[in-house]
């Protein structure tokens, strides 16, 4: 049994009946001995657990082939809750979803003026769950857990939890996971799960967007900086790369996180929108960074279907260059069947900016994986970051076969707490 107990086993067969029906539901208890690999008899004792616990409840009939219509079966929508949240460049976007990933209520925190002052943005998190659950009317408890994508990486320890390691926002070694725990609206068995953005963007267009059904994808995040989520046979769940801190020139331009040469420093939307002002470029006084993008694209490209700017225009098209250049980078070294870029800045600059991009990605990289990988923009839209980190809780619950975690056990108080009491104000 190399290893297995039947409570792993019937963990197994609960896992693989909840995904079946939360990706292609609804479906016959039939429909699910093969889409599962299970025998019927499994399959009629998962779906009378999985009812009697709630999670799975009956979505009408159909007709079958000479006899009895057979009952369709999905999964309850409200039988469990999480939350995703945003760490984003201009904002905290904290939105609460039922099991199927539908949203039922959103909160959004600005960030501008505060850049990413820790406190702030712990404030700004705690506000939006309690507003959102407060929206909704749902009860704390009912939380499977909250996802939560931030920029950096992500360490874990016993004693803080997930620590974000944030250069190019000044957050060094911040005990994300602690501080949120420390006057947290939620209770004490209600897991945080952290994790780079650039990863639960990838999370949620393999599970809903452009990667689905791909074995190998790299999803980009093009904000004011870059970031990148692998995903590959060996590293399903994906994994972030800092692909933004690839030197691209030697002594080159200085990058946000204090290194000279990073792609970020020349693909970024923030070095983008400095590279224009520098030639002369005009963003509105005062914009941000969303607003001053949207005036470079007017400027190269006028509405009224006049000859565009040539300063914005050559700034565009640099900055399709070295993200080309970049991509061509991810296709070499991972083969990677698709390339799906995604963050509010990709969005925005869309399909005028996608041919050059495609362009200088085949012009730099080596002709066979070119030839077989694919580079569209991703499908989810300004949330996708959101979704992905909801899917972080969901994911988890999944892999329990549907069984909320159990409450921790009380005990002393943990390390990063008596630190926190330590520097607290007398």
């Amino acid at each position: 049994m190399n290893g297995r107990t039947v409570r792993d086993l019937r963990r197994a067969n609960r896992t693989a009946v909840l995904q079946r029906l939360w990706f292609d539901g609804p479906l016959s208890r039939f429909e699910l001995g093969p889409a599962t690999g299970l025998s019927s008899g499994s399959v009629s004792n998962v779906v009378a657990d999985l009812v009697t616990d709630g999670l799975v409840e009956e979505a009408g009939s159909v007709d079958s082939d000479g006899g009895r219509p057979r009952t369709l079966l999905r999964v309850a929508p409200h039988s469990g809750h999480m939350i995703g949240v945003d760490v984003g460049e201009t904002r905290v976007r904290v939105e609460l979803f039922d099991l199927t990933l539908t949203e039922l209520a959103r909160a959004e925190r600005p960030l501008t003026g505060h850049g990413y002052d820790v406190e702030v943005v712990v404030g700004h998190i705690r506000d939006g769950i309690a507003q959102v659950l407060a929206d909704a009317a749902i009860e704390p408890e009912r939380l499977l857990g909250v996802g939560i994508g931030v920029p950096g990486i992500v360490a874990h320890n016993p004693d803080d939890g997930a620590v974000v390691h944030g250069q190019t926002i000044g957050w060094d070694a911040v005990p994300l996971e602690a501080l949120l725990r420390t006057g947290s609206p939620l209770p004490g068995g209600v897991r945080y799960f952290i994790d780079n953005g650039a990863k639960t963007l990838g999370q949620a267009e393999m599970w809903f967007g452009g990667g689905r059904g791909a074995r190998s994808a790299v999803v980009v995040l093009f904000g004011s900086g870059v970031g990148a989520c692998l995903v590959t046979p060996e590293v399903e769940h994906g994994r972030a790369v800092e692909w933004g801190h690839l030197t691209v020139r030697v002594r080159g331009r200085r990058c946000r996180c204090g290194a000279l040469g990073c792609l970020e420093a020349y693909a970024g939307a923030e070095s983008l929108l400095e590279r224009w002002r520098e030639e002369g470029g005009r963003p509105p006084e005062g914009a941000d960074e969303e607003t001053a993008l949207t005036a470079l694209l007017a400027a190269a490209h006028p509405a009224d279907g006049t000859a565009g700017d040539p300063v914005a225009l050559a700034v565009l098209e640099e900055t399709a260059e070295y993200l080309g250049a970049g991509l061509s980078d991810l296709i070499n070294l991972f083969q990677p069947e698709r390339i799906l870029i995604g963050g509010w800045a990709g969005l925005q600059l869309g399909a005028r900016f996608l041919p050059a991009v495609r362009r200088h990605a085949t012009a730099y990289a080596l002709r066979y994986p070119a030839g077989k990988v694919t580079v569209d923009l991703g499908r989810l839209g300004p949330d996708a970051v959101t979704v992905g980190a909801g899917i972080l809780p969901l994911a988890d619950f999944f892999a329990r076969g549907g069984r909320r975690p159990e409450p921790p056990p009380e005990g002393p108080a943990p390390a990063w707490r008596a630190a926190l009491d330590e520097r607290a104000p007398r």
